[in-house]
């Protein structure tokens, strides 16, 4: 197939910082897809233009019914990265398509702050909730933010500052490569700036001195989850995310997910993960859905269901822990559901469900441990060992 959709990535400084042959491409367009701002860039052109429509999702079929004819979809900058060009991406075959990148605001952003790509973690707010961001928030960590208008600086600002990394420095790029390019400078306690809605953020972060650093490592203080007191409690949540293994694009499954703390740790601990929270209690998941948003993993899906029959029709797991209301038939299911070279994580406390859980094991295999956790205790001017009640752990992989 011969391609016919071309996806041109461009920059503030329109047609004079496009190649030759990307120019000459616009030149033998019979349509231009783009933004106002896009077509604004392009305006010398003579040529049939379409606007993104709303929803943007109908873009998709809009640009099909122009195929076999010389199409060109401007975005901003490369179009493969926190762009349009992925969505559309996604609709048609790759045959069908020729990218054309640009310099992306990351890389104009990183050269103008003079700061090595390599050590700088590029996010996008556009069209996202900022709470994104909050995992990233570590000291001396440079961040570049795609942002959604003039008024995401200041929310930034308020953010970081609720964070206690209201030191941070925060500045403020708008309109780069044009002739009325501006900067704008100041730390995240103190944002005042008013600037233009076309503009792109650059951060760095200091926290202050009593600032609670949460890694994006396993293991964080129960004390950050709202929770019921109920919960995989610090120690024994690290060594079952350890098992559950996140990575890049996993899907998750959280069976009685409580208050959510597996599944926001497997979320912060892998780029692009996706867990799903299944709890009976409405209460639960609410919290879940709480915590989830504090801690910055605001895509966290948190239902309110029965399992195994809240179960169907979700996306396949790559791994599944349960963590609560463990039975034959939730195990059954979900172990049907598995995929290839998937992890199972049980964990439990009572001795019905170790009992259960010993016969599943002598039938499955996998491997079986007892976890016992104590923590130092005042009590009046005695400190002691306190025991934590005993987590059967049972975990799996299907091969």
């Amino acid at each position: 197939m011969k391609p016919w959709l071309n996806i041109v990535g461009i920059g503030q400084d329109g047609l004079s910082g496009l190649s030759d042959a990307v120019k000459d491409l616009l030149k033998k367009a019979e349509v231009i897809f783009g933004s106002s701002r896009h077509h604004q860039l392009t305006s010398t052109l003579d040529v049939s233009r379409v606007h993104w429509p709303k929803p943007f999702d109908l873009i998709y079929e809009k640009i099909a019914s122009y195929r076999g004819k010389i199409v060109v979809v401007l975005v901003t900058g490369d179009p493969l990265w926190f762009s349009a060009g992925i969505q559309i991406k996604d609709f048609f075959i790759k045959e069908e398509i020729i990218f054309y990148p640009h310099i992306s605001a990351f890389q104009s952003v990183a050269a103008r702050m003079i700061w090595p790509m390599s050590e700088i973690e590029m996010l996008s707010v556009h069209g996202r909730p900022l709470e994104k961001i909050i995992p990233y928030l570590q000291p001396n960590q440079k961040l570049i933010v795609l942002t959604s208008g003039s008024e995401t600086p200041k929310e930034i600002a308020e953010l970081l500052t609720d964070r206690n990394f209201g030191k941070s420095k925060m500045t403020v790029f708008s309109s780069m490569g044009d002739k009325n390019e501006q900067l704008f400078f100041q730390t995240a306690e103190n944002w005042k700036k008013s600037v233009p809605s076309f503009n792109t953020l650059a951060i760095e972060c200091l926290p202050a001195e009593f600032c609670d650093i949460l890694p994006k490592t396993p293991g964080l203080s129960d004390s950050v989850f709202k929770n019921d007191g109920t919960m995989t409690k610090r120690e024994v949540r690290a060594v079952t995310l350890s098992k559950l293994k996140p990575t890049n694009g996993a899907v998750l499954w959280d069976i009685g997910c409580g208050c959510g703390s597996v599944s926001i740790e497997w979320m912060r601990s892998a780029s692009n993960s996706v867990a799903i929270g299944v709890d009976k209690r409405a209460d639960r998941c609410e919290l879940s859905s709480i915590n989830a948003i504090n801690l910055g993993v605001p895509d966290f899906k948190v239902i309110n269901g029965q399992a195994p029959e809240a179960l169907h029709n979700l996306d396949k797991p790559d791994a599944i822990f349960i963590g609560g209301g463990l039975s034959k038939e939730i195990f059954e299911f979900s172990w049907s559901q598995l995929t290839t070279n998937g992890r199972l994580v049980v964990n439990v406390v009572t001795l019905k469900s170790q009992a259960l859980l010993l016969e599943l094991y002598s039938q499955y295999g996998g491997d079986i441990s007892q976890l016992e956790i104590k923590r130092v205790e005042q009590i009046g001017d005695s400190t002691i060992w306190k025991p934590l009640t005993p987590v059967t752990q049972w975990s799996i992989e299907k091969k």
